[in-house]
């Protein structure tokens, strides 16, 4: 037996149904009581629609990186091939040791610049500046304290 959860978009059944008042002369306590239910339910509704679309976008993120690793795969697999035949072909010239130090030479070179140009983009690496700063001035705009944001 599945228990299903509860709808979040539903209007909400916890409020009791409003006494025979004629309208404006409700109770301050009453409307801000009403209002803050309504609050917490757009709160709620708005969280599990949230929920919904991050759930919905991992999952097309991760079909997506799986594609990436499978393609991944399949070009080691012709860079593997390409390097075997470049071997043979030098190999009709230099003989096989020389031809495969040649090809192992060519890869290295290519190992190296890329480490290289990745430790420079590593290191172009800045974080967060604005995020920060402006997660700093949300406890003094919480007590009213604007003007020291500025």
């Amino acid at each position: 037996m599945s228990q299903t959860a509860p709808d979040p978009f539903a209007p909400s059944s916890a409020a009791p149904p409003p006494p025979d008042v004629p309208p404006g002369q409700e109770s301050i306590g009453r409307l801000v009581g009403e209002v803050s239910r309504d609050l917490s339910t757009l709160v709620r509704q708005e969280v599990a629609l949230a929920k919904a679309e991050v759930a919905q976008s991992a999952k097309n993120a991760g079909k997506g990186a799986g594609m990436f690793g499978g393609a991944g795969v399949a070009g080691h697999m012709v860079l593997v091939f390409l390097s075997i035949s470049l071997w043979w072909a030098l190999a009709t010239w230099l003989g096989g040791g020389w031809s495969a130090l040649v090809v192992a030479g060519v890869w290295a070179l290519i190992a190296g610049v890329l480490a290289l140009r990745g430790r420079a983009a590593l290191q172009s690496v800045g974080g967060l500046p604005k995020t920060a700063e402006s997660v700093k001035k949300i406890p003094d705009a919480l007590r009213g304290h604007e003007e020291r944001n500025s």
